[in-house]
């Protein structure tokens, strides 16, 4: 597998920006076919398409696009001549496609390691989301973890949910109920997730609620939990048919609060940059 494969796998599950670039069309002598591609980050380069004043030049275009906020949803072509005034004496011509990549949204923070727990995150392997799957005990991850996946193993999962990002959706599911009970007081004071979700029945939503109370915690706060979790309607005990009902609410909580505008009419940014350098690597 090439290394920008890997990078950008690796990137898209910390949930870090890039930008692609590929190389999609040359004329004459060039330093690299159509087709090579390298990963740009804000501080970090994965593979390359040529070297010399062209990728320096891609890779500031690049970061350019990285500075912008949003970031864009639209990609962008440059063509570059690659005579002197690129500092390059292949003669020939290269065009670039600059993508910006944006990991997913779509961020679920995940307490508990257990048979529902393992159920979910192989059931939500080959949903566009991130996932971060949090347990104070580490022998109990299975020794794969899809790819959009990342493990924690805290000895205080309650700690953990100050740097859950907002917009979030947490599931509480551990193996403890007094572990339970920290990590949703913790969850409940912040009025930024979307959703915050407790296994168990109505019997044990009104025990957490009257505890949580009692520590605290406001009817506003309170109002945030949602327990039992899952679609209403579907039946069944086991951890599969149990993750599949909370997928589904989930992917119900996020569709329906959806609130990113998407641009469907930008349209792709085609440039011819004249560049002028002074000496360096030619290629």
């Amino acid at each position: 597998m090439s290394g920008w494969v890997k990078a950008l796998g690796r990137i898209t599950e910390r949930g870090d920006q890039a930008v692609l670039v590929t190389v999609i069309e040359v004329k004459g002598s060039t330093p690299r076919d159509a087709g090579a591609k390298m990963v740009v980050t804000r501080d970090t380069i994965y593979d390359t398409v040529g070297g010399g004043h062209l990728e320096l030049k891609a890779i500031e275009l690049a970061r350019a696009m990285l500075q912008q906020r949003p970031l864009p949803t639209a990609p962008a072509v440059h063509r570059f001549p690659l005579g002197p005034s690129l500092g390059q004496c292949c003669g020939g011509e290269a065009t670039l496609l600059l993508e910006p990549i944006e990991p997913p949204a779509f961020h679920i923070a995940l307490f508990g390691a257990g048979h529902v727990g393992k159920a979910l995150v192989k059931l939500l392997g080959d949903v566009p989301c991130r996932i971060t799957w949090i347990d104070t005990r580490d022998h109990v991850f299975p020794e794969t973890v899809p790819g959009n996946v990342s493990i924690d193993v805290s000895d205080e999962p309650e700690s953990e949910i100050g740097a859950i990002p907002a917009g979030s959706f947490v599931l509480v599911m551990t193996h403890s109920h007094p572990l339970d009970q920290r990590i949703l007081a913790a969850a409940l004071k912040r009025d930024d997730f979307r959703y915050v979700g407790l296994i168990g029945s109505a019997t044990k939503r009104a025990r957490f609620i009257r505890r949580l109370k009692a520590s605290g915690l406001s009817e506003a706060e309170l109002a945030r939990l949602t327990c039992p979790i899952g679609v209403e309607g579907a039946g069944g005990k086991h951890p599969a048919e149990i993750a599949i009902a909370v997928a589904a609410q989930l992917l119900q909580v996020r569709d329906a609060e959806a609130t990113v505008p998407v641009d469907h009419e930008a349209e792709t940014q085609r440039q011819i940059i004249p560049l002028r350098f002074g000496s360096g690597e030619n290629r």
